[in-house]
């Protein structure tokens, strides 16, 4: 006797959810041993710019590169560099594009990569001349700061806090990215305030750190752990690898918690305002 048509297509439609659901378990069981591990175990394989002191350069005299060295010299194996400026295309043309394995600074958080634990914490800063009115300024909500031409890198996050405190109107604006190898916007805003065309600035810790303290007189640099409103201004540093490299992830983690004093020594070394999860500045490696 023919069945019914209603009965055959429930049928048939219960068969086809069983074979689907099937087939998705499957599928889930096997997505672990399918996953491909790209790593190049003979060598340290860099995604760095070359000319983005004091992270890197293609001189090796960044820090990024000294932590570069320390992390392959526990893998024994060389380091090799895929020199790209850190900008627009960055990630899709090096570690994406799978001509090296690991980038050494990220901040965490940032979906093109997946993410090692942190081996850093910095802020931005703020950057002026002793004696020239603003001693003792330690946050943009100081009034002594009104009406003050201030530097700023549009686009980051202390432009934002600017805005919503009024200092926007008479500040200098500098370049985000840009192709290092032929302008440094972070230096120029140095140079601004040494020269007094500016009577301070704010730039990314690390670079306030290591540019105040080289090409003149030093200048005083407060990381600006007090700010009340407004964008976030501290941040996370990872090393940065291609999303599924789980297991390189955790030799990766292993290695940061290992060496976490050296890589504060080199860190402090280079002159960069090191946080810890309290917003406390750190002054010595930690152990």
């Amino acid at each position: 006797m023919r069945r019914p048509a209603s009965v055959t297509s429930k049928r048939t439609a219960a068969l086809l959810a069983g074979l689907l659901s099937a087939a998705l378990i499957i599928s889930v069981r096997l997505a672990p041993a399918q996953r491909i591990d790209l790593v190049d175990r003979a060598a340290l394989r860099v995604c760095a710019d070359p000319a983005n002191m004091p992270f890197s350069n293609d001189k090796g005299e960044g820090f990024e590169n000294k932590i570069a060295e320390m992390v392959a010299g526990e893998l024994k194996v060389p380091v090799e560099y895929t020199w790209f400026p850190q900008a627009t295309g960055f990630i899709r043309q090096t570690l994406a594009a799978k001509r090296c394995d690991v980038v050494m600074g990220y901040a965490q958080g940032d979906e093109l990569v997946l993410n090692t634990n942190p081996y850093y914490r910095s802020t931005y800063a703020l950057v002026y001349r002793p004696g020239a009115g603003l001693d003792g300024v330690d946050s943009l909500a100081d009034a002594r700061l009104s009406g003050k031409r201030i530097g700023v890198v549009a686009g980051t996050p202390p432009a934002t806090v600017m805005a919503g405190l009024g200092l926007i109107q008479q500040a200098k604006p500098y370049p985000l990215l840009v192709d290092r190898r032929y302008d440094s916007p972070g230096e120029r805003m140095i140079g601004d305030i040494r020269s007094g065309d500016i009577g301070a600035g704010l730039l990314w810790g690390p670079m306030a750190g290591y540019f105040a303290a080289s090409g003149g007189d030093k200048l005083k640099v407060v990381p600006l752990t007090k700010e009340a409103a407004g964008a976030r201004l501290a941040y996370r540093i990872t090393f940065g690898v291609r999303h599924l490299e789980d297991d390189w992830k955790r030799q990766l983690n292993a290695l940061i918690a290992r060496r976490q004093g050296d890589i504060d020594a080199v860190l402090l070394g280079f002159g960069v305002p090191l946080l810890d999860e309290q917003s406390n500045l750190i002054t010595q490696p930690r152990r």
